[in-house]
C-alpha cells in the first residue's frame, strides 16, 4: 500500500482517497481559555487546500470529528458544514467513521457514517466505495529515508491489498490486509522537539496498520518513541518496534522516513 503524507493527513493514490483522523471539531471552544484558538479557520483551510491539492474522489475521516461527547458547542455545526462544503466543491464523497468521541455524527453529518470504510486500492482507481457497518507541520533533521515533495512511502509488496478505514479504537469488524486508523495521536520526539508523525507497518495479527496522526493542532500527542504495544490503545496495535515513524516537513517539502521503532529508539 502507498501512502503520500501531507499536513497529518494522508492521499492513497490507489483508492483515490484523502484521509484524516482527529479533526476534534469544538475543542476550541471547551477549552479553558478566555479567547479563542482559531480552530474553525485553521482546520478549514488546512483541509480546504489538501481537497484542491488533491482533487480525490473521497474524503474520509478515520473517526473523532467531534471532541464533546455530549454536545453542540457553539460553532461545531458550522464547521462540520464548511468541511463537507470543501469536500463537495472539489466533487468528493465526505464520509466519516465514527471514534469514541462520535456518539452524535451520525445525526449530524449529512454522507454516509459507516463504522470501517473499506476502500478499492487494487488497480489505481478510484475507490468502490463499499460500506461496512460495524499546512504541514516542520518535522526534525536526521531522519532516515529522507523523500522530496509529494514522495510516496511504499508500506507494503504491491498486488492486490485490502484497505479499510476506521478510528481504530475498536478492532473493525471487516478484514483487511491494511488498516488506516487515527486514535492514539502518535508524536515522535526529535531532539527534544515532539513532531506529529505517521506510523507504518505490521500491526496485531497479520494486517499492516497506518495510523495518522492528530489533523487538529489542539489535542496533545503521544510520544512514541520509548511506547510498547501494551502502551497504544488501538486494539489494532500489539507490538510497537515494527512500526516506522514517517515526518512530514512542511517547510523544506520533505518526506522523512525513520527506520522502525524498535531500531530508531537508539538513534533519537
Amino acid at each position: 500500500m502507498e501512502f503520500e503524507p501531507r499536513d497529518r493527513a494522508a492521499y492513497l493514490p490507489a483508492a483515490d482517497a484523502l484521509v484524516c483522523a482527529d479533526l476534534h471539531v469544538g475543542r476550541d471552544e471547551t477549552s479553558d481559555v478566555a479567547f479563542r484558538l482559531g480552530e474553525h479557520e485553521d482546520l478549514l483551510e488546512r483541509f480546504a487546500a489538501l481537497c484542491r491539492r488533491y482533487e480525490p474522489r473521497e474524503v474520509v475521516v478515520a473517526g473523532d470529528l467531534l471532541h464533546s461527547f455530549s454536545g453542540l458547542p457553539t460553532g461545531v455545526v458550522e464547521t462540520v458544514r464548511a468541511l463537507e462544503s470543501a469536500a463537495a466543491d472539489v466533487g468528493a464523497r465526505f464520509v466519516v467513521t465514527p471514534g469514541n468521541h462520535d456518539p452524535m455524527v451520525a445525526d449530524l453529518c449529512e454522507g454516509p457514517t459507516p463504522a470501517a470504510y473499506e476502500l478499492d486500492a487494487c488497480d489505481g482507481a478510484a475507490g468502490n466505495g463499499d460500506v461496512a457497518d460495524g499546512g504541514d507541520d516542520a518535522a526534525g533533521n536526521g531522519a532516515a529515508g529522507d523523500g522530496g515533495a509529494g514522495a510516496l512511502i511504499d508500506a507494503g509488496d504491491g498486488g492486490e491489498t485490502s484497505v479499510v478505514v476506521a478510528h481504530g479504537h475498536v478492532r473493525p469488524a471487516v478484514d483487511a490486509d491494511w488498516y488506516v486508523v487515527g486514535h492514539d495521536h502518535p508524536m515522535l520526539d526529535v531532539e527534544g522537539q515532539r513532531r506529529p508523525c505517521y506510523l507504518h507497518g505490521r500491526g496485531a495479527g497479520d494486517a499492516g496498520v497506518l495510523m495518522l496522526p492528530a489533523f487538529s493542532r489542539l489535542p496533545t500527542g503521544v510520544a512514541v518513541n520509548d511506547m510498547t504495544g501494551a502502551d497504544f490503545q488501538s486494539p489494532l496495535v500489539d507490538a510497537a518496534d515494527p512500526l516506522r515513524p514517517v515526518l512530514r516537513d512542511g517547510a523544506a517539502d520533505r518526506t522523512h522516513e525513520f527506520p522502525p521503532l524498535g531500531e530508531c529508539r537508539q538513534l533519537l
